[in-house]
């Protein structure tokens, strides 16, 4: 039986192998802020030049979502260039490969029923989806495309370059475009952990494991300080926490019952700069979870919640904002959840959910969560109010 013959081993190939080890090393440097999991994969789709761009954004203090975001959106670029048009993502882009783009990805469904033509081709799709990078079937989500967009001419101007972003022509694409392929908007988490879904995750923490405590104390610490954002908890340091006095149970009455307090300066976050001073107090529950982490992995500084081995060894290095919503999967997975309907995201929703479900006014739970969206904020409450009344139990 013959086999085919092995391809050649040429010089062309050697060097594009140097090129990826050379990116993949590159990469590692931003370690802390890339997922580590797709190095390969960004090593092989970006570029010599993509790298440096991102090591300087990094250099300059981008924040690591926006990095991460980033990274993601211009990886993505350049593997559909590549599939488009057969070449690398061009610097400048041309104005038609930007309207190509709105195109191919923002299209109407009932109009590919009759035309195959329309949208993108099936050849463009298989080979974005072989390699990883295409995980939705049908147009994408206008707000994705819209970042990509906003990315795209970001980069644009880090370079130094005039890119086509601002054309009337893309303009009128994208908003006819987003018309034709509209769809409602879904949430980040599909449920919320409200405070019986997160009474149902706690239960399956309740093990003598260091997994079990740490969990238990993420869980905690995340919903109980406003529903923090993954990226938040994951990066959180033992210097960010200090001690408060202790607080009354009752806050109208002073002589009841007191309960431990923390404070947490959150630094950079989402929507505020790390010289705002923004901080969140935890109360009860929450310090004690914390406590017991802290006393028990022996952790006095550096990062507060760590990747344990199946041994039960401790890593210096802290958890990635990916792994945080694998615990929480996981934890939803053993409680007889459907993990598929919950993420990390689902803390922060659940929180306000639950406020509003408790009375607690809107301005003092959004100075706990810290949205600065009220529009944002108050969908939540909406939900809740929505639940409770009886405008939707009229035809029973």
């Amino acid at each position: 039986m013959r086999t085919a013959p092995e391809a050649p081993v040429t010089s062309t190939t050697l060097l594009s192998a140097d090129s990826e080890t050379r990116r993949a090393l590159q990469l590692d440097a931003l370690a802390a802020i890339l997922p580590l999991e797709r190095r390969d994969q960004l090593a092989k789709i970006l570029t010599d030049d993509d790298v440096a761009t991102l090591r300087h954004l990094a250099q300059e203090g981008l924040g690591e979502n926006s990095l991460r975001a980033l990274a993601s959106d211009l990886a993505y670029l350049e593997a559909w260039a590549l599939a488009a048009t057969g070449l690398p993502l061009p610097w400048p882009a041309p104005e038609a490969l930007a309207l190509k783009f709105v195109a191919q990805h923002l299209w109407d469904p009932a109009q590919r029923e009759n035309d195959p033509g329309h949208g993108m081709p099936d050849a463009i799709a298989t080979a974005l989806r072989q390699d990883g990078h295409l995980r939705v079937a049908g147009p994408h989500a206008p707000a994705t495309v819209k970042r990509r967009l906003a990315h795209w001419a970001t980069l644009h101007r880090w370079k130094g370059l005039l890119g086509p972003f601002a054309a009337p022509s893309l303009r009128t694409a994208v908003r006819l475009a987003v018309r034709a392929s509209a769809r409602p908007r879904r949430r980040k988490s599909q449920r919320a952990v409200t405070r019986s879904i997160l009474d149902r995750l706690l239960a399956t923490c309740g093990g003598e494991r260091l997994s079990d405590t740490r969990d238990r104390a993420l869980l905690l610490v995340a919903f109980g300080s406003g529903g923090r954002r993954r990226s938040e908890i994951a990066r959180l340091r033992v210097e960010q926490i200090s001690e408060e006095a202790p607080v009354p149970l009752d806050p109208d009455d002073p002589d009841s019952a007191r309960l431990p307090c923390l404070a947490i300066a959150l630094g950079r976050t989402k929507t505020a700069a790390a010289d705002e001073g923004a901080r969140v107090l935890i109360v009860g529950r929450p310090v004690e979870a914390l406590r017991d982490w802290l006393e028990r992995a022996h952790i006095s500084k550096g990062a507060v919640f760590r990747a344990i081995d199946r041994w039960e060894g401790l890593s210096d290095r802290a958890l990635t904002p990916q792994a945080v919503n694998l615990i929480l999967k996981r934890r939803c997975a053993q409680a007889g959840l459907d993990p598929e309907a919950f993420s990390a995201h689902g803390l922060r929703s659940g929180y306000l959910t639950e406020a509003a479900r408790n009375g607690v006014p809107l301005p003092a739970a959004m100075a706990q969560s810290q949205h600065r969206s009220v529009q944002q904020a108050a969908s939540y409450y909406n939900d809740a109010d929505r639940q409770l009344s009886k405008a939707a139990r009229l035809a029973l």
